[in-house]
C-alpha cells in the first residue's frame, strides 16, 4: 500500500497551518473509496464534535485546490471526493442498482483520448470516463461484494501480471533467437538474456505469490489495469517474427524493438502513476528493460562491424561514439 504523506507538507500556495484542517485531512486520507461531504463530516465529528460542518466543507475545497482530492460525479446528484494524492489516475464503472463504483485504468482509452485531442489541437488536462450500468452481483441477485480499499493491491497485482507476461514472452523470444542465430557471439548474448528472463520470471512469480497471501480472494477480484498489449506479453509479436525467417542482424533488431517498446511502456506509465507498489514494479521493470536494450544495441553495432556491413536502414541504433557517423549525430 502507498505511504500516506505528512499533512504538514500538503498545502496550496498561501495555505496556512490549521490543526482542524490537518485533523480533517488525516481522516480523509485514511479513508478509501468515494466520500460525500456529509460522509466526511460524519467521520470527522465521530472523532471530534467540535469540528464544524462549515470547516469540513472549506477544507474539502482546500484539498481539491491542493490536488489532494478530486471531485467525482456519479450522476445521482451527489458530489463525491476521492484521494488523488498517492492514488493512480483511473476511470469508473458505476452500478445504477447498488450505486457502487468500480475503478479501472485502460491504456486503450488513454490512447484514444490523446488521438482525439491531438486531431483537434486540443490540450487535455483531465479526462473523466464513467460507464453506467448494472454490476455482476446485482445482475445475479447476489449480495454486494467488496473490494473497498483494495485499489493499490489490485494495481500491484495487475502490474505484476503484466511484468510476468512480458518476461514469459521475452524468455520465449530469446530462447528462439538463440536457436536461430548463427553468429556465436550473438547466440551467447541471446542465451544470456534468456537465462536472465528465466531468473527474473522466477523472482516476479515469487512476488506475486507473496502478494496473494495478503488477500485470499485477490486472484479472482476484477481487473484494474486494462493494458492489452502488456497483458499478453510485449515480446509475443517479436517471437512470432522470428519464425518468419531472419538473419542475425534482423534478430537483434527485432529484440531491440521489443526491449525499447517494453522499456518505454513501463517507464511511461510508471512515471504517470502516483506513489504505490504498482508504480515501483513498473519502474523497476523499466530499468531492467533499459539494461537489456543497451546490451542489444552494443551487440548490434559490434556485429555490423565484424561483418563489415552497414547498419540496416531504419534500424534506429545510434552509432558508437567516436565513429564518423556518431560524430555527425
Amino acid at each position: 500500500m502507498s505511504t500516506l504523506p505528512d499533512v504538514r507538507d500538503l498545502k496550496p500556495a498561501g495555505g496556512k497551518r490549521s490543526s482542524k484542517r490537518e485533523q480533517i485531512l488525516n481522516v480523509f486520507l485514511n479513508e478509501e473509496g468515494h466520500l460525500t461531504a456529509e460522509e466526511l463530516v460524519s467521520r470527522v465529528q465521530r472523532d471530534d464534535r467540535r469540528v464544524s460542518r462549515a470547516t469540513v466543507y472549506r477544507t474539502i475545497q482546500w484539498m481539491v485546490d491542493a490536488g489532494i482530492a478530486s471531485r467525482v460525479d456519479f450522476g445521482d446528484g451527489l458530489a463525491r471526493y476521492e484521494r488523488s494524492y498517492h492514488h493512480p489516475r483511473h476511470n469508473h464503472l458505476i452500478c445504477n442498482k447498488c450505486h457502487r463504483s468500480f475503478e479501472f485504468m485502460s491504456s486503450d482509452i488513454e490512447q484514444l483520448v490523446d488521438e482525439v485531442a491531438a486531431s483537434r489541437g486540443f490540450s487535455a488536462s483531465q479526462t473523466v470516463v464513467q460507464i453506467h450500468g448494472v454490476c455482476e452481483d446485482c445482475q445475479h441477485g447476489r449480495p454486494a461484494g467488496s473490494d473497498h480499499g483494495l485499489t493499490d493491491l489490485l494495481f500491484a497485482r495487475d502490474a505484476l501480471r503484466m511484468a510476468i507476461a512480458t518476461e514469459r514472452s521475452g524468455l520465449e523470444f530469446y530462447t528462439r533467437a538463440a536457436r536461430l542465430t548463427k553468429d556465436a557471439r550473438g547466440r551467447s548474448i541471446f542465451q544470456k538474456l534468456a537465462e536472465e528472463e528465466r531468473h527474473h520470471l522466477g523472482t516476479l512469480e515469487g512476488r506475486y505469490a507473496e502478494l496473494l497471501k495478503r488477500d485470499p480472494e485477490l486472484e479472482t477480484r476484477p481487473t484494474f489495469l486494462f493494458f492489452k498489449g502488456a497483458a499478453h506479453g510485449l515480446f509475443a509479436e517479436g517471437a512470432d517474427r522470428l519464425l518468419q525467417g531472419v538473419d542475425d542482424q534482423q534478430a537483434l533488431l527485432v529484440g531491440i524493438r521489443c526491449e525499447r517498446g517494453s522499456h518505454q511502456f513501463f517507464k511511461k506509465y510508471g512515471e504517470r502513476f502516483e506513489d504505490s507498489e504498482g508504480k515501483q514494479i513498473f519502474l523497476e521493470f523499466a530499468s531492467e528493460e533499459r539494461e537489456h536494450l543497451d546490451l542489444l544495441m552494443r551487440e548490434y553495432r559490434a556485429l555490423v562491424k565484424r561483418q563489415g556491413r552497414r547498419p540496416r536502414k531504419g534500424a534506429g541504433v545510434p552509432a558508437a561514439r567516436g565513429t564518423r557517423q556518431g560524430r555527425r549525430a
